[in-house]
């Protein structure tokens, strides 16, 4: 079953999750790796990362003692779709995606 919208458009809705789709571009990553470039405690990132995982936007699996983090770009069809009913939306481009990521966090 497909989150709601409105689930998804929330977890994008916040920079440091845009940043950690931005990195997970590359990569799987440990969520140790996702944590290093932040200022903030694990247990922050791991709501974080749950809120992308609830969005369908990551999916997060233990291998051995290490939880890894993978990007899940299907899960961006429905906003992609939903965006072009207003016709003014091309459907959503990976790179084009990663590139105003990185544009945004710069700023």
């Amino acid at each position: 079953m497909t989150p709601p919208l409105d689930t998804v458009f929330a977890a994008l809705a916040d920079p440091t999750r845009r940043a950690i789709l931005a990195m997970l571009l590359e990569d799987d990553m440990a969520v140790t790796d996702v944590a290093e470039p932040f200022e903030m405690s694990l247990a922050a990132i791991s709501k974080h990362l749950m809120i992308l995982t609830k969005a369908g936007l990551i999916s997060q699996e233990k291998r051995g003692r290490v939880k890894w983090c993978k990007l899940e770009p299907d899960a961006l069809r429905d906003a992609s779709i939903w965006m072009q009913g207003f016709g003014q939306f091309e459907a959503v481009n990976l790179d084009a995606f990663e590139a105003f990521l990185a544009t945004e966090l710069r700023d």
